[in-house]
C-alpha cells in the first residue's frame, strides 16, 4: 500500500522526523517516497490517498521556505471544497510554544486540508521544543499512535523481522577524478551571490560577556528590500575537521581524508542531496558537508550501534533510541549539548567498527543559516550583525555556534556565498506611515535597514511618516551596537531614539519601560495615524512584555491589539 510522506522543515528536524517515519512505514507494508513538499508536484495530492506531513513552524508563524510554493497552491481559491475527499492524511506539527504564533504552520495545513475534503486519520500533533524531551515529547506517541490507527482501519500489521532501511549507496572511487571543491561552498538549490568581506568588527567592548561582530560584505550585483534576510551556509573548523580524521586514524578504519567516493540514492523516490549529487573527498565532506558540531539525533545513535561488537555500548545506543530510555538522551545529549564529534569520542568500540556506508548514513548535514540584513541597499554594503554563540554546559569545551564562529573569524578580502530571501516583516505601501520598531540586542538589525531605507527616501523628496525605534541592551559603553547611527538620528532629528541601558543604574529598565513612558504619544500614533509596531530580539521573554506594554497603553484595549495582529500592524520577528 502507498504511504506518501511530505514535509516541510528549515532546519532539518523535520526532514529528520519525516525520514524516521518514512522508514517505519516499510515494517508496516507501506511502500512510498518521503519528499520535501518543494520537491512533490502538489497538484497529484488529488490523486493520493494516504499522505503524512510534517512541518515546521519558522520565524512569525510562517511556513518552511521548502513549503511556500506547495502552500501557496493549496490556498487557491479556485480548489473545489471536495479537492482532497479521497484523501487520508495525519499532520505532526514542529514548534516552540515560547513564541506567539505555537505550530501555526501545521495547524493552518491541518485546518486547509480538512477545507478541501480531506480526512484526518488522527488528531493533528503539535511538537513542542520546550518540552524536557523537545520534538520527541510529542512525535514517538503521536507516530505509535498513528500506526495503530492504520493498523486498525488498514489492516496492516507490523513485519516481525526488522530490515534495515538506508538510504544512500556509497562506492569507493579507485581512480580519483578531479572534484570540484568550489561548488561545495554553496549545496542549496537556491542561486547564491559571491559576496567579498570589506569589515568584520567586534562592535561589543573585549571585556563583554558577549561577542557580536558587525560583517560588511559587497556585491555590486545584490539588490535587497528593507526586512530582508541572506542566507549563509558554514563551514567547520579546521580544528573539528582534524579531530575527526584523527579518530579515524586511531581506530584504524580502512578509509581517510582522502578517499573519493560516489553517492546515489539507495531509493528511486529519495531525492539525493545536491551536497552528493558529485564525487567528493572525505576531507570535503567533513569541511563543507558534515556538521561535526550538530547535537547526534536517535537515527545517528541506531546506526553506529549497528556493527558495535561491544554489548554494553551497543545496548546503551539502543536505549537511547527508546521511549524507555528518552530521559537518559535528554541527559547525555540535549542537555550538555554534546556534539556529533564527541559522541563518536565516547563510543570506541562502536567507532572500531564504523563502515563507510554507516558514516554517510548517520552523519547530518550543515544546514544555511539566516541572518538579517542590517542595512540599505543604497550604502552600497550589506551588513550583517551576528551574536557569536559561545557557551559554557558541564562539557570541558565551550559550546560554540557553527556558524556564527565561522563568519566572525572570516578575514577581509574574504569570499563567501549567500542567498538573499524576504524576511517575515512586511511594511505598508503608504511612506507616510508611522512606524514604531522595538528591536533589543541584535534585534536591531533589520531596523537599521528599514531606517536607512526610508531616511534614503526621505532625501529625494519622498514624504515618509515618523519613525521611532527603542533600541536595548545591557550597558552604554559594553553592547551599544549602532550607536554612532542613533547619534546621528538622534542629532538632525530624523528618528525618535529611545534606548534602555538595563545595567547601567540600581533598577533594571528595559525597552518596555520606555514604551510605557512613551505610552499616551504611541497609543495616538497606533489610533490616529494608523501606525505600525514591529517587534525584534529574543523570544523569551521580551515581545510578551512588549505587547502587554503597548496594551496597557492602549487602555488595556486587548481586542484592539488582536485586531492590530491580524491586520499585520503588529508584527514580531524573534528567534529563541
Amino acid at each position: 500500500m502507498r504511504l506518501l510522506v511530505l514535509y516541510g522543515s528549515q532546519t532539518g528536524t523535520a526532514q529528520d522526523v519525516a525520514e524516521q517515519i518514512w522508514r517505519e512505514s516499510r515494517q508496516w507494508g507501506f511502500q512510498g517516497p518521503v519528499l520535501a513538499l518543494e520537491d512533490y508536484n502538489i497538484q497529484q495530492l488529488i490523486e493520493e490517498r494516504l499522505v503524512i506531513f510534517v512541518v515546521a513552524t519558522t520565524g512569525d508563524g510562517m511556513e518552511p521556505d521548502n513549503m511556500k510554493q506547495a502552500w501557496r497552491f493549496l490556498l487557491k481559491r479556485s480548489l473545489p471544497s471536495n479537492s482532497l475527499d479521497g484523501l487520508q492524511f495525519a499532520c505532526l506539527g514542529l514548534g516552540d510554544s515560547s513564541y506567539s504564533k505555537f505550530n501555526y504552520a501545521a495547524k493552518k495545513l491541518h485546518k486547509r486540508l480538512l477545507n478541501l475534503g480531506a480526512n484526518s486519520v488522527c488528531p493533528l500533533g503539535l511538537c513542542d521544543d520546550q518540552h524536557d524531551y523537545g520534538h520527541l515529547g510529542t512525535s514517538l506517541a503521536w507516530t505509535a499512535d498513528l500506526w495503530q490507527t492504520l493498523s486498525g482501519t488498514l489492516a496492516v500489521h507490523k513485519q516481525d523481522e526488522v530490515t534495515e532501511v538506508r538510504r544512500w549507496n556509497v562506492r569507493v572511487l579507485e581512480e580519483k577524478p578531479a572534484v570540484n571543491e568550489e561548488r561545495l561552498h554553496w549545496t542549496q538549490r537556491q542561486e547564491s551571490l559571491i559576496f567579498k568581506l570589506i569589515e568584520n568588527q567586534r562592535t561589543t567592548a573585549a571585556d563583554h560577556f558577549q561577542d557580536v561582530h558587525l560583517l560588511r560584505l559587497s556585491n555590486e550585483q545584490a539588490t535587497w528590500q528593507p526586512g530582508d534576510v541572506l542566507d549563509v551556509q558554514p563551514q567547520n573548523s579546521a580544528e573539528h575537521v582534524r579531530e575527526f580524521f584523527e579518530l579515524l586514524k586511531e581506530h584504524k578504519l580502512d578509509f581517510n581524508a582522502r578517499t573519493v567516493v560516489e553517492v546515489s540514492s539507495a531509493h528511486k523516490d529519495l531525492p539525493l542531496p545536491l551536497a552528493y549529487a558529485s564525487p567528493i573527498s572525505l576531507q570535503q565532506a567533513a569541511r563543507y558537508i558534515w556538521d561535526l558540531s550538530a547535537r547526534p539525533r536517535q537515527r545517528f545513535l541506531e546506526v553506529l550501534a549497528q556493527n558495535c561488537e561491544d554489548e554494553l555500548e551497543r545496548e546503551k545506543l539502543l536505549e537511547f533510541c527508546t521511549a524507555e530510555g528518552l530521559e537518559d538522551l535528554i541527559a547525555y545529549v540535549n542537555r550538555p549539548r554534546r556534539m556529533v564529534l564527541e559522541l563518536l569520542q565516547d563510543f570506541r568500540h562502536a567507532m572500531a567498527k564504523l563502515t563507510l556506508m554507516q558514516l554517510f548514513e548517520m552523519m547530518p548535514l550543515i544546514q544555511t543559516r539566516s541572518f538579517s540584513i542590517a542595512s540599505d541597499v543604497s550604502t552600497g554594503t550589506l551588513d550583517l550583525l551576528v551574536a557569536v554563540v559561545n557557551y559554557k554546559t558541564i562539557m570541558q569545551a565551550p559550546r560554540l555556534g557553527l556558524c556564527s564562529n565561522w563568519l566572525s573569524g572570516l578575514q577581509t578580502e574574504n569570499e563567501l556565498r549567500g542567498f538573499i530571501k524576504p524576511g517575515t516583516m512586511s511594511w505598508p505601501k503608504e511612506l507616510d506611515t508611522p512606524l514604531i520598531m522595538i528591536g533589543p540586542g541584535t534585534g536591531i538589525a533589520p531596523f537599521r535597514s528599514i531606517i536607512q531605507h526610508r531616511l534614503h527616501l526621505d532625501q529625494t523628496g519622498r514624504n515618509v511618516g515618523r519613525l521611532v525605534v527603542f533600541f536595548g541592551c545591557r550597558n552604554q559603553t559594553q553592547d551599544y551596537h549602532f550607536e554612532q547611527d542613533f547619534k546621528t538620528w538622534r542629532d538632525n532629528q530624523s528618528v525618535e531614539v529611545h534606548v534602555a541601558f538595563s545595567r547601567d543604574q540600581e533598577n533594571k529598565v528595559y525597552v518596555q519601560h520606555l514604551i510605557k513612558k512613551r505610552a499616551a504619544f504611541l497609543a495616538k500614533l497606533i489610533r490616529e495615524e494608523n501606525a505600525y509596531v514591529y517587534v525584534a530580539g529574543s523570544s523569551n521573554n521580551m515581545p510578551k512584555a512588549v505587547r502587554e506594554a503597548f496594551i496597557e497603553a492602549l487602555d488595556n484595549d486587548a481586542v484592539y491589539m488582536e485586531q492590530m495582529i491580524k491586520q499585520r500592524r503588529y508584527q514580531e520577528e524573534t528567534w529563541a
